[in-house]
């Protein structure tokens, strides 16, 4: 049963801030939803967290984070930082509220400063509330939550997680054990309550008689330690410096950060606001402690929607690390692969998805794409800095990467054997997970001749021809003119039937104590992941007959009408159907591999349009209207722009290289 505590959490959120060690996610109207610590992917601890304000007239509090009770909210990144600022206003109310939202680098320090400006003609005087709830690893029970006078601080904690709650003004009132509903009676409700065995507890700050056109600030510090002690020393440490410095420290370093990196090398405003946004992004999503890169910020902590996507997917990590390259960020991308040799299984494969631990997360079964692109990414991180003692460091996990994929193929095709597909629905020998396999040999083959093991690298090599023979043999639909999805498709019993019914070939395999197991030979459905065979894996050329038809089948097939954008697959049912930002960035790709730069541009513009109001990316946009539909942000919806945007600045400048050595011959 779903505890009713997260029915108010959304989907959807608007905003992230972090340092790699705290991750926190926010609503435009300033909420707090979500807080991990100490890693970035579990657990998060917020139940609920509300602010609001007790006019002394008025003699209720109205929380200034809710639109229900007619707040209206402005929200906005502060240029090129992980800063938020929301701006509230009512109609009702003489006082507008400025907060900014941020996590102050290299402490585990969460400030929220509350500027609050008279907008009307009169002096007025307030009192500043906030109600806090923290499930502490996400379960009510055995929470302690206590305000401790001599620090004037609100903790919550259970075992080796505390989080506490202070401010440099002095608290004027405090209760422990109240529910949000008794606050908002005013703060009279709060009796000076010390300590309960409860999730909540609610603290007030008074501000007496603001002029008009005057302003107030009240900072909040959160702080996250793994005892009292710790907590207590951070805290104070905190409030030794004003918010206003704690601000510009933080400003100043994500300055740096992105004067550190490789700047946006096309001329377009809308590409370098998203661009400089994904670079600011990239370190939110990696985890300082272990290097673990999580495929989104997790949303659906039950999963009544989702298997939830708060770990890491050694897929979805290569295509990242090799943005994160391409930016500059090479230093994250070899923290990943360090994380990657904790995270290998004894047989040398690697998971579906872990945690950043590096232990198994909760997973569907094998996809044979997940280790074969990691090998892949490492070395497209090899080529990409030249450090010999990368490839000496990895050389091992390489080897037992690669002797696990040599075992896991069929004697009679060369391809892989039956796995999971890379979106984690069917079994089948897929065409894109060959690709990859013969990505990940390939790069497994250069790894050892640089190790001088060149019979290891020969066999290696020929294994991954075979497998490139094949999928251009095998796997090719004539009847369609593209490639299939993949073969020996295991099915339902009543899919089987009816696809038998409609000609289909297969059979039905006798497994172990009677049970029995459909197989189609063909999945003839067409997906994105098909343009990977090409880009980036390269087993069949982007320009050849083969490729060239089946790109144009996908987009044909996949378009989605009015709003436009790439689908995954046809009949696709998961969120209904909708286009995604990385698949429409995948075909982007592709285009501009074969030469096709303004279809690209196109596709690349899309998913400018198609960012959130804050500038994020998410998985993929509702069908019917275009608006966000799910998961934000995506990291992989970054890291595949990132990509393209290189892509296409290096097709762009070899066009003009051309162009000017066509001018010096004549």
């Amino acid at each position: 049963m779903v505890d009713q505590r997260f029915q108010d959490k959304p989907y959807l959120i608007d905003a992230i801030i972090g340092n790699s060690s705290i991750l926190a996610s926010l609503g435009a109207n300033g909420r707090l939803y979500r807080l991990w610590w100490p890693h970035i992917d579990t657990p998060q601890h917020v139940d609920s967290v509300r602010v609001g304000i007790e006019l002394d007239d008025k003699g209720t509090v109205t929380w200034f984070d809710d639109e229900k009770e007619g707040w209206k909210h402005e929200a906005a990144y502060v240029n090129r930082s992980n800063i938020f600022l929301v701006q509230a206003t009512h109609d009702a109310y003489p006082l507008a509220v400025d907060s900014l939202h941020f996590v102050v680098p290299d402490k585990d320090l969460l400030v929220r400063e509350y500027t609050f400006t008279n907008t009307g003609d009169t002096s007025i005087s307030f009192s500043f509330l906030m109600c806090s709830s923290m499930m502490v690893g996400e379960n009510p029970l055995y929470t302690t939550t206590m305000f401790e006078p001599s620090q004037d601080a609100l903790v919550h904690y259970k075992q080796l997680a505390y989080l506490a709650w202070g401010s440099p003004l002095e608290v004027a009132k405090f209760q422990v054990g109240t529910s949000l509903k008794e606050v908002r009676g005013g703060s009279q409700a709060l009796k000076g309550n010390l300590i309960e065995m409860e999730t909540c507890g609610a603290l007030a700050w008074r501000c007496e008689q603001l002029e008009p056109g005057e302003s107030f600030v009240i900072p909040l510090y959160l702080v996250a330690g793994s005892d009292l002690e710790e907590v207590m020393e951070l805290l104070n440490e905190a409030r030794e410096r004003t918010s206003g410095e704690w601000y510009e420290e933080t400003k100043g370093y994500w300055d740096r950060y992105l004067d550190s990196l490789k700047p946006c090398p096309l001329d377009d405003e809308d590409v370098r606001e998203l661009y400089e946004r994904s670079l600011l992004m990239f370190p939110l999503m990696s985890d300082a402690k272990t290097g673990s890169i999580i495929a989104a910020p997790e949303f659906d902590e039950h999963f009544t929607r989702c298997g939830g996507y708060g770990y890491c997917w050694g897929r979805d990590a290569a295509f990242i690390t090799t943005a994160l390259d391409r930016a500059g960020l090479t230093q994250l991308s070899d923290q990943f692969y360090e994380w990657t040799l904790t995270a290998q299984s004894s047989d040398g494969s690697w998971q579906q998805r872990h945690y950043h631990d590096g232990s198994l997360a909760p997973s569907w079964g094998l996809q044979i794409d997940e280790g074969a692109s990691i090998i892949w990414g490492m070395y497209q991180h090899y080529r990409h800095t030249g450090d010999d003692s990368f490839a000496h460091r990895v050389w091992p996990s390489v080897r037992r990467g690669a002797e696990f994929l040599m075992r896991f193929r069929d004697d009679e095709t060369g391809l892989p054997l039956p796995s999971k597909d890379l979106w984690e629905e069917r079994e089948a020998i897929h065409t894109y997970s060959a690709a990859a396999v013969y990505g990940g040999l390939c790069a497994a083959a250069e790894f050892a001749r640089l190790a001088g093991e060149e019979a290891l690298a020969s066999s290696w090599q020929e294994a991954a021809e075979r497998i490139k023979r094949a999928i251009a043999e095998l796997c090719w639909n004539e009847a369609r003119g593209s490639l299939y999805r993949g073969l020996r498709l295991t099915v339902d019993e009543s899919r089987y039937k009816q696809a038998k019914a409609e000609g289909a070939t297969g059979r039905v395999e006798e497994l172990p104590k009677g049970y029995q197991r459909y197989v189609l030979d063909v999945d003839p459905v067409l997906d994105i992941s098909l343009v990977g065979v090409s880009v980036p894996f390269e087993a069949i050329p982007a320009d050849s007959e083969k490729m060239r038809k089946t790109a144009d089948a996908v987009e044909a097939a996949l378009t989605v009408p009015v709003v436009g954008g790439i689908k995954r697959y046809e009949d696709d049912p998961y969120i209904g159907g909708n286009p995604w930002l990385l698949t429409t960035l995948w075909l982007a790709q592709y285009r501009i591999a074969v030469g096709e730069l303004d279809a690209a541009r196109e596709l690349l513009r899309w998913a400018i349009e198609h960012r959130t109001r804050t500038g994020l990316l998410p998985e993929q946009v509702d069908k019917d209207t275009g608006a966000t539909a799910w998961v934000v942000p995506l990291t992989w919806s970054h890291a595949m722009f990132v990509l393209a945007v290189w892509m296409l600045a290096d097709a762009e400048q070899q066009g003009a290289d051309r162009e000017t050595g066509v001018l010096a011959r004549l």
